[in-house]
């Protein structure tokens, strides 16, 4: 990376950063980042993705998290300043979690907010 490289504000817990470099090991790879982005979609009318990426794009914001790289897309970033990626894994729930300040309503399903 370079020293112009833009950062951002998502949060990555202590528990998904464990959970994401544990993904990467069982990967074998450690040239991957975890990139979170806003795209339109659900019934809400936005929609979080959240995978695994081996490419750094123009504008991409960037933060490492004890080793673990978030990429934000630059259009991305203002819908997810302050938001904390977690990880669940209890009875109820299992997986990624995504808490955004910016959300002012989702889906009951909660795959999607506006």
């Amino acid at each position: 990376m370079t020293d112009n490289v833009l950062t951002h504000e998502v949060n990555l817990t202590d528990v998904a950063a464990q959970k994401v470099k544990s993904l990467l090991e069982q990967e074998g790879r450690d040239d991957l980042r975890l990139r979170i982005a806003v795209a339109p979609g659900g019934c809400s009318g936005l929609r979080y993705e959240l995978y695994f990426d081996d490419r750094l794009l123009e504008g991409d914001a960037v933060r490492d998290f004890d080793g673990v790289e978030v990429v934000v897309d630059q259009m991305s970033v203002p819908y997810l300043a302050g938001a904390t990626i977690d990880f669940a894994d209890t009875i109820s729930k299992q997986g990624f979690t995504i808490d955004n300040p910016n959300a002012k309503g989702s889906c009951a399903c909660g795959d999607s907010f506006n």
